[in-house]
């Protein structure tokens, strides 16, 4: 199980990559751009952005996030009881 995770990762991590690459190429002549930057301390979400926007963005991904840890976190600790 844990080979079939580290797969996972490493590929969500590729795609990222690739995401920001065929960004980087699609708005070379952009001169407005927009950032939102966020993450976690333990459980407290955070983020800084200079769109309104991205901020909302930001705030629903986080907490999908958030709530797929709490469920991965419920669904193993009954599971290996």
């Amino acid at each position: 199980m844990a080979y079939n995770l580290i797969s996972i990762g490493i590929l969500i991590i590729l795609i990222g990559f690739v995401l920001v690459f065929l960004g980087a190429l699609t708005n070379l002549n952009s001169k407005d751009t927009k950032i939102a930057v966020g993450g976690f301390i333990g459980f407290i979400p955070f983020g800084f952005s200079n769109d309104k926007r991205l901020v909302w963005a930001l705030v629903f991904l986080m907490g999908l996030t958030l709530a797929f840890f709490f469920a991965m976190n419920f669904f193993l600790q009954h599971r290996f009881k």
